[in-house]
């Protein structure tokens, strides 16, 4: 009876971009939840991270599970960085130097961010061809 209705479930969110972003979103409210209750100073958004990390190592969610929901928020990354613009292009204090350390802070940032997904994507491309 459980597996059959895990089946379910599982084929069910495989299919549902809708079902995937609310599973994301309450990995990441747990993990919030989790951080506001024991005081960790870590984001609950990294918390979440840690939880689906662990679901997915353990093999408790399939990548699929989340896939398309992950993809879709990524499409979407832009229109979080929107507001950060438009507040360094209404503040012209910001200009001058400031503006070329922030500039250098963000091209490092992003070239670190960059570089680790590579090497995380890569390390795990080599595990699974070596399974």
């Amino acid at each position: 009876m459980w597996n059959r209705w895990s089946v379910r479930l599982r084929r069910r969110l495989r299919g549902s971009r809708p079902l995937q972003i609310a599973l994301l979103g309450l990995l990441w409210s747990v993990g919030a939840l989790i951080a506001k209750k024991t005081g960790l100073p870590i984001s609950g958004g990294v918390l979440g991270l840690l939880i689906t990390l662990v679901l997915l190592f353990s093999r408790g969610l399939s990548p699929l599970s989340i896939r398309r929901g992950a993809d879709w928020l990524l499409h979407l990354m832009l229109l979080f960085f929107v507001p950060t613009t438009l507040a360094v292009i209404d503040h012209p204090e910001l200009g001058g130097m400031m503006i070329l350390k922030l500039l250098v802070v963000l091209v490092g940032s992003t070239l670190a961010v960059m570089a680790v997904t590579g090497l995380v994507i890569e390390l795990g491309v080599r595990r699974r061809v070596t399974r």
